[in-house]
């Protein structure tokens, strides 16, 4: 592997910096190659006085803050994945804040006149400086002139030359992903490459702002009738790979509490709304917000909430979102017989374990919760105990479910803040009882019959024809027979039984579907 002087500089810069922030002294020397173990107690040797403050999390947080806007990505990715990194990490990395200075209101006009091919002033009436700055672009206030009059909306343009120190730094990440699996199991076991290879891709996906525009547009059409939240509208028109134009939001950012309050909205109601917004989106859409820190919720003068920031969002299929509701339903209502069914009958739980020793295990997860405070109770730690629970029983890292626990994390760490006294199960419950109802209650069953006997009347009406290619298929045989091919007395009394058994079938569907007719018609 033929490593060039900037890999090697930028890896040393790295390294100097991860040591003198103290990440590498609570590393045991005993689990290194015996050269490793050199480096690493030279590393100690230049860790700062007072390094050790908060230990390892808060020392990698300290240290990717100061190694660049990659390694903050980096950081924000792993925050969303416990499994690699442990729980307590991961926690501590949910505070890495994505902030750089801005790169001038100049560089954004040339980059946006280069996308549209054509002057600012024939995009935008007006177009300010830029109010806020991130790693990967920056937002600037703009007006523009729409048919049913001027309006204010929000700029956000690519960082210049962002994609080529990505792509930099991950070449790095590559060079050191690939060494660990070399020379580490654990590294191996941990997909090291894997990991660099989704950020790579995850932050591909995040300089293309005709993705973060149709995410934006999904989540808007989701939420159009909730009473609680919200998402600014996109412009189309100007919107391309290097510049998003939305909505401009009038309204305080949910991390100016003073604000908001000063707003006179109530702070408890809103601690409700962050929390049943989440679950909703993300049990009744499949399609959740998986950035929800203070800063990307915004209250509008009416008092609902606006998300911002469509980059990083989380997809839950129909299995995972049945899987979600069921297990909180089961926590609720105690019922951990079923919250380990549900595990089985998704196939999360290898079917060689025990319904009934899960089940005890869960119980030692959840009455625990039923005898603490409203304020000490936490749905997020909670996922959090039945993935390290899960793990005894074989059950495979879902990354999915992973990302929406991470999330959830946060958005109850925004909703505590608006309510310390947050009772988590009663917020929830109103939620994940309705989508019970919708999807898997009597109403339901109903509608799926309903769909079931759709699919038979179009069978049906296919059979016929079905029936009299095979007929014939075996005329061909039988006539082909008489010139040399001889079907085997075996194989034609199985096309006599699969005949049989298609007359069978027919028979009952239209059976089926007469039932049903004169059903609808009473």
């Amino acid at each position: 592997m033929l490593i060039g002087f900037g890999h090697l500089f930028r890896l040393a810069r790295a390294g100097f910096i991860l040591a003198r922030e103290g990440v590498f002294k609570s590393v045991d020397p005993a689990i290194l190659p015996v050269p490793a173990q050199f480096l690493l107690r030279f590393g100690n040797l230049l860790a700062k006085p007072g390094s050790s403050a908060g230990g390892a999390p808060q020392a990698l947080v300290r240290a990717f803050a100061q190694i660049g806007p990659s390694y903050v990505k980096l950081g924000q990715f792993l925050a969303t994945r416990p499994d690699v990194v442990g729980g307590e990490i991961a926690d501590a990395l949910t505070a890495l804040q994505d902030r750089m200075e801005p790169f001038g209101r100049k560089a954004a006009v040339e980059i946006i006149e280069k996308a549209f091919g054509k002057p600012i002033d024939e995009i935008f009436l007006s177009f300010g400086e830029p109010v806020a700055a991130a790693s990967i672009a920056q937002v600037h206030p703009a007006r523009v002139a729409y048919a049913e009059g001027e309006r204010k909306v929000a700029v956000k343009v690519l960082r210049p030359d962002v994609e080529r120190q990505f792509r930099r730094d991950f070449a790095d990440m590559y060079i050191l992903a690939r060494a660990a699996e070399r020379f580490s199991a654990e590294a191996r076991r941990l997909r090291m490459i894997q990991v660099v290879d989704t950020l790579a891709r995850s932050v591909k996906l995040e300089t293309d702002f005709r993705l973060e525009a149709a995410a934006a547009s999904e989540f808007r059409d989701n939420v159009t009738d909730d009473p609680d939240i919200r998402a600014p509208g996109v412009d189309w028109d100007r919107t391309t790979r290097e510049v998003l134009t939305l909505e401009w939001i009038d309204g305080a950012p949910l991390s100016d509490i003073a604000r908001v309050a000063a707003m006179s909205h109530d702070l408890k109601d809103l601690g409700r709304k962050v929390l049943q917004s989440f679950l909703r989106t993300a049990m009744r859409d499949g399609f959740f917000h998986a950035d929800m820190h203070q800063g990307n919720l915004f209250v509008d003068r009416k008092g609902r909430l606006v998300a911002i920031d469509f980059g990083i969002m989380g997809r839950l299929g129909f299995k995972e979102r049945r899987f979600l509701a069921e297990i909180l339903f089961g926590f609720i209502t105690r019922d951990y017989k079923r919250v380990a069914e549900v595990h089985f009958e998704a196939g999360y739980v290898p079917p060689i374990h025990s319904v009934e020793e899960f089940s005890q295990a869960l119980r030692a997860i959840g009455e625990p919760l039923h005898t603490a405070n409203a304020q000490d109770i936490s749905m997020a730690r909670l996922l959090t105990l039945l993935f390290e629970v899960t793990a005894l029983f074989d059950m495979r890292t879902r990354t999915e479910l992973v990302l929406l626990q991470k999330t959830m994390v946060v958005a109850e760490g925004v909703a505590r803040s608006l309510d310390p006294t947050l009772n988590i199960w009663r917020t929830s419950d109103p939620v994940v009882r309705s989508w019970i109802e919708d999807n898997l209650g009597p109403k339901a069953k109903l509608e799926d019959a309903g769909r079931a006997a759709i699919e038979v009347a179009k069978f049906t009406t296919r059979l016929p024809k079905l029936l009299n290619d095979a007929e014939a298929a075996v005329e061909m045989l039988a006539s082909a027979g008489s010139k040399g091919l001889r079907l085997s007395e075996d194989s034609l009394e199985g096309l006599a039984r699969a005949r049989r058994r298609s007359d069978r079938w027919f028979m009952l569907a239209v059976v089926l579907v007469a039932l049903l007719a004169i059903h609808w018609m009473r």
